[in-house]
């Protein structure tokens, strides 16, 4: 258990779920974030080898909050995030293969090559980036809500931001706008305790930061992200209660990124003990591995599941590599949208 999060007697509902719906539930959950963490993996192995540039952050570790949240949404709804991106770009469904080819710079990519790690869209997904200024996408993803709320639909943005950038002035200009106006957003800080390289709690006057939005009374609730089902739930009650026009709602999910902030981060700012702790005890793969098991399945089931994952990032990583450049061409096209 993430220190200071208890879960809650709603939190542990997932437990007392159908069993066969659950088993379903977590087989799907267990297999994207396997996907992610495998993906993340190669990733990093490509960057080392010179294959991708610019700057790459890795989502290893940090699994159960996208997944967990995707849980909770339908078609129509919208997310958006900031450059530690690659995680929700896959579990919204975008391909591996686009994702991977976009990293390493080639004309298939979502962003034909030139938008690298940390800019690339799916609009049929419902994706919105891959942001590369600190908490620039908070104030774009409460203007996501706008357009659900103007458009009278039911639709929920997931905006995401990490715990470095909670503290940024656009973050509270969009709490009160969004807080204001009602709008149908769910604000998630991804607290993995770490920005560039200073711990949150020499960071953050605010020790609790799900009640940020309180001055604007929006509601909120820290959540152990490390625990997919925590998620879900907690996503459950943030998303019904914007689908009931009832504003934005605040969840801090005590998350943990094993690796650095970025590719170039060595991260001596904390001990290897630390990592492995997180690792041997709150694995956030680990905690669904051991919930199917008690549900009756076997290893050999999990197994075929890795072995799919290994084949589909496999075939990403040579797509990525085989590809062919963008065109010179590239360089005029995609500068301006026409509005309609």
């Amino acid at each position: 258990m993430i220190q200071g999060v208890e879960p809650t007697s709603k939190q542990r509902r997932g437990k007392s779920k159908d069993p066969s719906a659950l088993r379903e539930e977590l087989l799907k959950a267990y297999r994207d974030m396997v996907l992610i963490r495998r993906f993340e993996e190669r990733a990093g192995q490509l960057y080392g080898m010179g294959l991708i540039g610019g700057f790459c952050h890795l989502y290893i570790g940090q699994e159960a909050v996208v997944v967990g949240m995707q849980m909770c949404l339908k078609p129509g709804d919208q997310v958006i995030t900031s450059y530690r991106d690659h995680g929700h770009m896959l579990a919204t469904g975008m391909e591996a293969r686009g994702v991977m080819a976009e990293l390493t710079g080639r004309a298939t990519g979502y962003s034909k090559g030139k938008g690298g790690s940390m800019h690339m869209f799916s609009v049929e997904k419902g994706f919105f980036g891959g942001h590369g200024i600190v908490g620039a996408q908070v104030s774009l993803g409460a203007g996501l809500a706008f357009s659900n709320w103007y458009r009278q639909t039911d639709n929920v943005s997931l905006t995401y931001f990490g715990e470095g950038a909670s503290n940024q002035g656009q973050v509270y200009e969009s709490f009160n706008m969004a807080a204001l106006m009602k709008l149908p957003v769910v604000f998630i800080i991804e607290n993995n305790k770490y920005g560039m390289g200073t711990s949150v709690e020499r960071s953050s006057a605010s020790k609790n930061l799900s009640q940020n939005g309180a001055p604007w009374g929006i509601p909120g609730e820290q959540v152990d992200g490390m625990d997919v089902l925590a998620v879900r739930e907690a996503g459950e009650r943030a998303v019904a209660h914007c689908r009931e026009g009832k504003g934005p709602y605040l969840l801090e999910m005590k998350t943990y990124r094993y690796r650095g902030h970025s590719m170039s981060d060595p991260a001596k700012y904390r001990t290897r003990d630390e990592v492995q702790q997180m690792r041997e005890t709150h694995d956030a793969i680990e905690m669904v591995r051991k919930r199917l098991q008690e549900l009756g399945v076997d290893e050999a089931e999990t197994k075929k599941i890795d072995d799919e994952v290994k084949a589909i990032v496999t075939d990403a990583a040579e797509f990525a590599q085989t590809s062919p450049e963008p065109d010179e061409s590239e360089l005029w096209t995609d500068v301006m949208v026409e509005s309609r």
